[in-house]
């Protein structure tokens, strides 16, 4: 269902809205004049979106997507927000998924004296507070990750190979969503730097210096990506080769017991023929001779592999 919510200033507005349908659609498209295709892709939550930026000569249109981590599935998913910036307004469209998000609205929203501070300082300042809490967000995250990966370590070594096959898989899905989610973070940080915008009256160096900052927030958290993804998969074939190990452990001691009973068997199957004239039958001590004969050559069998060092 769709919620529209407005704080606002003397200097600019807040408008936030949750599963925008096409009354607030309409809204935007007839108050602000918005590129229909920007609209379009506003409400696009069902199709597969892309991270972008649009510099248009009245406003900025910016498509983000935040990684959040679902507890029931244990699977990191995107939280897609969209963003309008004008130099008077600034308008968040989302699915109610970034919490951080919403927090930062709620806080701005109930307390007026904060709600001031925020929104006295220009829309660019404004959403480098809302991009600063979100990025500030995956590093808990990213903790998470870390802790579920050290855990992997101690169990890997502490003979819990197998039951870790899956956890490694867990963590790599986790990894490789986070990565992909945050790749184009960079990219459309150092457009929308680069940009000569007129949406603010502030120093524009000091807004470059507010969003280098948010760059630098990309870059340890693609850095911290990467180390663990090498890590991971370390831990990867660490593991593989234990389970492989231990099953080629398991292989050659049953391979060393077949062969050790093999003379059991074939000594049983030699005397269990059906004919009249067998050696060493016809007497009291059949059944001794034969399992004598049986055990010498099966003692036999592992003296030698006893000497040859494979058991």
């Amino acid at each position: 269902m769709s919620q529209s919510q407005l704080i606002k200033s003397n200097k600019l507005s807040w408008l936030n809205i949750i599963n925008a349908s096409a009354k607030e659609i309409s809204y935007l498209k007839n108050k602000f004049k918005f590129d229909q295709l920007d609209l379009d892709d506003s409400t696009a939550h069902k199709h597969a979106q892309r991270p972008k930026i649009n510099i248009r000569p009245n406003y900025l249109f910016i498509i983000l997507l935040f990684p959040v981590y679902n507890r029931k599935t244990r699977e990191i998913t995107p939280a897609e927000v969209d963003i309008f910036l004008t130099k008077d307004y600034l308008i968040t469209i989302h699915y109610n998924q970034l919490q951080p998000l919403i927090d930062f609205f709620n806080v701005c929203q109930q307390n007026k004296n904060l709600m001031s501070s925020y929104l006295s300082f220009g829309t660019l300042m404004l959403l480098y507070e809302v991009l600063d809490r979100a990025y500030t967000s995956l590093f808990p995250m990213l903790d998470h990750i870390s802790i579920d990966i050290n855990n992997i370590e101690k169990n890997i070594f502490a003979g819990k190979e197998r039951q870790m096959v899956y956890e490694t898989l867990i963590v790599k899905r986790n990894i490789v969503y986070f990565r992909k989610i945050m790749q184009a973070h960079k990219n459309i940080l150092r457009k929308f730097i680069n940009q000569k915008l007129s949406l603010t009256n502030n120093n524009s160096d000091i807004i470059s210096r507010y969003f280098d900052d948010l760059l630098d927030h990309t870059k340890n958290v693609w850095d911290i990506l990467e180390n663990y993804q090498q890590t991971i998969d370390g831990l990867e074939d660490t593991n593989t080769a234990l389970v492989s190990f231990k099953l080629n452990d398991i292989m050659r001691t049953l391979t060393i017991f077949s062969v050790i009973v093999f003379p059991l068997t074939l000594m049983a199957a030699i005397f269990g023929m059906n004919v009249t004239h067998m050696p060493i039958s016809g007497s009291e001590l059949d059944f001794w001779k034969i399992i004598s004969i049986m055990g010498i050559a099966s003692l036999s069998m592992f003296i030698y592999f006893k000497y040859k060092k494979w058991i």
